[in-house]
């Protein structure tokens, strides 16, 4: 920990540091602290990032601030964003969808199976956990997740 607070005190120099690579204060402040975790788990595997008794290895830290502002380059290439103006009206080819039709379908469907797996379905789709429904029931938690995924299957089927 020693180590990470000698880091710290030089906070401002490796904000400093990021933002000379072009990027504004909020982002390098962002990549500082990620490289504060960064060298965190590296400290714990053994990695000694000291230079003498007193100081710290700069053109180390210096490497891993580039190389994380890069990488956040390179992610932030390929991503394309989308003006939300230009977007097509996608809704203008839906259908009418009759709801209390469909509804009355899943109930039927509901109604041809076995009690244990209608029971199942309903009290995951009522908002219980598989994992407390299984502590519960005593019923293994695959067996309850197969038994909802086979209905589930069976309503798509239907439908």
């Amino acid at each position: 920990m020693e180590e990470l607070e000698k880091l710290y005190k030089k906070h401002s120099t490796w904000v400093d540091i990021v933002q000379s690579f072009g990027c504004n204060r909020d982002t390098a402040e962002d990549i500082v602290m990620e490289m504060y975790i960064k060298i965190q788990k590296s400290l714990e595997t053994g990695l000694d990032i000291s230079h003498g008794e007193n100081d710290i290895n700069y053109y180390y830290i210096f490497r891993t601030l580039s190389t994380m502002f890069l990488d956040l380059k390179r992610k932030e290439k390929n991503t394309t964003f989308v003006d939300i103006e230009n977007l097509v009206d996608r809704t203008s080819g839906l259908t009418h969808i009759d709801y209390d039709a469909n509804y009355d379908k899943v109930k039927q469907a509901l109604d041809e199976l076995y009690w244990y797996d209608k029971k199942v379905y309903e009290l995951i789709e009522s908002g219980v956990r598989i994992s407390e429904l299984s502590k519960k029931t005593k019923i293994g938690y695959y067996s309850l997740y197969g038994t909802y995924k086979k209905v589930v299957k069976h309503l798509k089927k239907k439908l």
